[in-house]
């Protein structure tokens, strides 16, 4: 019996990209280093097995993207919500690090979203010059710092204290920051003030609320903006460009008319409906568009 058929079905994929130019490998009881091995730029990645799992392909989420583009891919799986706080993940990465593996790569993009982001931020000190891509990433759920955050109450019992906890203070050796978040939800918002950096930039992605991620991907810009910081492009100009397409994005526009029509707003819910129904084919904004008007 080999190695691929004596292991569980959902990891037979990507061992057999491992035994080519890769690796995947356990780490602890309850993570996985993934490795495949593209051109000498590296995209890094955090990742909950169960997502895994749930896909068809059974690969981590953008190797489809890296596999198109060329790039090596390094994902680090977790089972369950540990934030990858994990010794055994520590030693991974300071084998890296003290193997200087992320040095031989031209570029270095760490890349995750939430608690990911956390990961994505804490780890990439060993990459010096990495440039980092976060979608409203926490910064630490010490309650000591972040005792406002009650979305992760059972995390909050892990220990963010020790090596590679805080996360703001991860990033020191980074050469950019790209921090996407919506600064009119207030966990995400407070999160980002903690990573305030000369070399932090933050791109502003207001009304996705918690689904900041989610409607990025729904946009089908978030590879935009992966490949353009691979290429060294992307900027503030370029991803408020690219997020001009919120005005077809059903979750967005869906967003503004519930804050217009909390806040009591008619003028605006008008304005907002007319807009949409003029676009776009928008039974439900035509709808509110009549009950507000009459038909007027």
């Amino acid at each position: 019996m080999n190695e691929i058929s004596a292991a569980p079905e959902w990891q037979h994929a990507m061992l057999k990209i491992a035994e080519g130019d890769g690796d995947f490998m356990p780490l602890g009881q309850r993570h996985y280093a993934f490795f495949a091995e593209e051109r000498p730029v590296l995209l890094v990645t955090f990742e909950d097995a169960a997502d895994l799992r749930e896909r068809e392909d059974k690969l981590p989420e953008h190797y489809r993207l890296c596999k198109q583009r060329g790039w090596s891919l390094l994902t680090i799986l977790s089972e369950g919500e540990t934030w990858w706080r994990d010794p055994a993940v520590f030693r991974y990465f300071d084998r890296l690090s003290d193997d200087g593996f992320l040095e031989d790569f031209d570029k270095v993009i760490f890349y995750g979203a939430g608690p990911a982001g956390y990961a994505a931020a804490a780890y990439s000190i060993t990459a010096p010059g990495a440039e980092l891509v976060l979608v409203a990433p926490r910064a630490t759920l010490d309650p000591a710092l972040a005792g406002w955050d009650e979305r992760h109450r059972i995390a909050r019992r892990i220990n963010f204290r020790s090596r590679y906890g805080y996360a703001p203070d991860m990033i020191e050796s980074a050469k950019r920051v790209w921090l996407i978040h919506d600064p009119l939800h207030r966990p995400d918002a407070m999160h980002a003030a903690l990573f305030h950096r000369p070399w932090v930039t933050p791109l502003y992605a207001r009304y996705t609320g918690e689904g900041t991620e989610d409607t990025l991907i729904e946009m089908k810009v978030l590879d935009r903006i992966l490949e353009a910081a691979m290429d060294g492009k992307l900027s503030a100009s370029y991803f408020a460009w690219l997020w001009r397409g919120r005005r077809s994005n059903a979750s967005y526009l869906r967003a503004i008319l519930a804050r217009a029509r909390m806040s009591g707003n008619r003028q605006r819910e008008i304005m907002i409906c007319r807009s949409v129904t003029r676009r776009l084919n928008a039974p439900r904004f035509a709808r509110r568009l009549e009950e507000l008007t009459g038909g007027a």
